[in-house]
């Protein structure tokens, strides 16, 4: 009979034998960390918790390198809800960011998925650790950012000559 804990996973390190594997196959990990925007003002300090320093090192960088994709998402989710968004007042528009994000679960984690695809492996196993509070984060950092940059998000007109 075999020894089943041969196939026991160890808590301690979900993706250690995977992540072995993968990184002598390609450099993902790498290649990922590469092509993130540098974010300057984004400092770590001893005193940060856990969740904040995975916020400034790797969710903003994140957030940074799928803006313009997250844009082009929030256009088309707004447009395939019969474009109710563009009548709305500045106000109700940054209310309808909030709930749309907060709200609409699948449209929630569509947003997670584009940010968590964009995770190294060890950061992912970070991000699992911790995973509702950072998870928490990340969507009001989206609901912050897509909010920041409303005028973006407006059908552009032209303007009239007087």
């Amino acid at each position: 009979m075999e020894n089943i804990e041969a196939y026991v996973i160890k808590p301690c390190c979900i993706f250690c034998k995977f992540n072995k594997n993968l990184l002598a196959m390609n450099d993902r990990h790498n290649d990922l960390l590469r092509i993130r925007p540098e974010i300057k003002n984004c400092k770590t300090f001893d005193s940060m918790s856990a969740e904040e320093r995975f916020q400034n090192t790797t969710i903003r960088p994140v957030l940074k390198l799928q803006h313009p994709l997250l844009i082009a998402v929030f256009i088309n989710y707004a447009n395939k809800h019969k474009g109710v968004f563009y009548t709305l007042s500045l106000e109700k528009r940054m209310q309808y960011i909030e709930t749309a994000v907060l709200k609409d679960q699948k449209f929630r984690n569509a947003l997670k998925g584009m940010l968590i695809g964009q995770f190294t492996l060890e950061e992912y196993e970070n991000y699992i650790a911790n995973s509702s509070a950072l998870n928490k984060r990340m969507m009001n950092m989206v609901i912050t950012r897509l909010q920041d940059h409303i005028q973006v998000l407006m059908p552009k007109t032209l303007s009239k000559a007087v």
